[in-house]
């Protein structure tokens, strides 16, 4: 976290997510037999083992970074590279095994990281926007920018794309600073979305602990899981997504 953002008011925004977020979600899907995908930073794991070890008892977990830095924010490859492997080292320690997941820190790639994800052995991520409600395959696309956009060849990282309209941060988080004076409106446009994917679609929701886990919001998040399980929608682990698109 850069210096701007490393502030008492924000680490305590991180201490309500740990603290208290985390167990309520973790407690919410529980109640409702529900798995989910934790993408983790590797200092969160460092950090707060109790409430890390809940999860992975329950639930896969992603790799997020160790230091939740956009990877375009690193001066160098190597530090990137440093960077992830010290976040999967963490998540070794906790759950035994190395992530098959990567998420970005703010949905953020250097020119390095795809390759960076190859090497490393990751099988899907679940940060790119070139599709809706279909997976893809990952490609190592040209940064240069004075000729046409080469996409280059897709690699073997099955990608789970994401939406910014599918996130509870961009519109909760500051909801009163964003125009957001009913909250309610964001749960109507997830329901929104819903009903428009197509039934075979993979619908990813990203949400943050420190967000999502007051009791008011996981209310509206329950009535929008109800509507989905209402219409036969199947709730499963990142992972088990990306295995079956790549056939195994």
């Amino acid at each position: 976290m850069g210096d701007g953002r490393n502030t008492p008011t924000n680490r305590s925004r991180g201490l309500y997510g740990a603290e208290v977020g985390a167990p309520n979600v973790l407690d919410f899907l529980a109640d409702r037999e529900l798995p989910a995908t934790w993408f983790v930073p590797g200092h969160t794991i460092d950090s707060f083992p109790d409430v890390c070890e809940r999860v992975a008892a329950a639930h896969e977990v992603g790799h997020h970074g160790w230091s939740h830095t956009p990877p375009g924010a690193y001066d160098s490859r190597a530090a990137e590279r440093t960077d992830i492997e010290r976040g999967i080292a963490s998540i070794e320690r906790l759950t035994g095994t190395a992530p098959a997941g990567y998420r970005s820190p703010s949905w953020d790639y250097s020119e390095h990281t795809v390759e960076l994800l190859c090497e490393l052995g990751f099988e899907y991520s679940s940060s790119g926007m070139a599709r809706e409600f279909t997976p893809y395959r990952v490609r190592q696309d040209s940064p240069e920018s004075t000729g046409a956009y080469d996409p280059s060849e897709a690699t073997d990282l099955v990608e789970l794309p994401v939406s910014w309209a599918r996130d509870d941060y961009p519109p909760l988080a500051f909801a009163s600073e964003r125009g957001y004076t009913a909250e309610q409106a964001v749960f109507d446009d997830w329901r929104a979305q819903f009903d428009y994917a197509p039934d075979d679609g993979v619908f990813v929701l990203t949400m943050h602990p420190q967000v999502i886990g007051r009791p008011d919001r996981l209310a509206r998040l329950g009535e929008f899981i109800g509507h989905a399980q209402e219409t036969g929608a199947e709730f499963r682990e990142a992972g088990a997504v990306a295995d079956e698109f790549a056939g195994y």
